[in-house]
């Protein structure tokens, strides 16, 4: 009996590990661009708080996508490079704002269906200590900037690069 009802507290200990890890983790203002088209990869944008200690966001995943990536964006005279993340540190008390033309984003790459403004779909974030986070994302209608004053508005003559 009280081999069990160790493993019992034991349990409920790791649980409550995991949920507090979870929970120092904030994931807000989760938005997606639109697509136009058949356009087959799209962008998502979102603020990660780290209220906890140092963590890492590993990969993530999507109903929308086939395939979802960690990127960062350089524009480099009037071409956008991106290139894949294999993983991302979120040291303790920072905060990540991904936005439009701010580098760092998440890549919807083959998406199963055009994203149309004023639909949402969920997005599962894996982090090394805080494990899987879902959260929502409403898509948008938003231009891309590019330079001051420009827009962009789609992603055909991007270069992938994976690091």
């Amino acid at each position: 009996m009280n081999k069990i009802l160790w493993r019992a507290c034991a349990l409920l200990l790791l649980s409550l590990i995991g949920t507090a890890h979870a929970q120092s983790l904030v994931i807000d203002k989760a938005v997606a661009r639109a697509t136009v088209g058949k356009m087959p990869n799209g962008a998502a944008f979102l603020q990660i708080e780290n209220k906890g200690s140092d963590d890492v966001l590993l990969s993530g995943s999507s109903p929308a996508a086939s395939r979802v990536e960690i990127h960062t964006m350089t524009v480099e005279g009037d071409v956008m490079k991106m290139r894949a993340l294999d993983q991302l540190e979120l040291k303790a008390g920072q905060r990540l704002d991904m936005k439009p033309g701010s580098g760092i984003h998440i890549m919807l790459m083959g998406l199963k269906k055009p994203l149309t403004a004023g639909e949402k779909f969920s997005l599962t974030l894996n982090f090394r200590k805080a494990g899987k986070i879902e959260t929502t994302v409403d898509v948008v209608d938003m231009k891309m900037p590019m330079k001051k004053g420009e827009t962009h508005e789609h992603h055909d003559h991007h270069q992938h690069h994976k690091e």
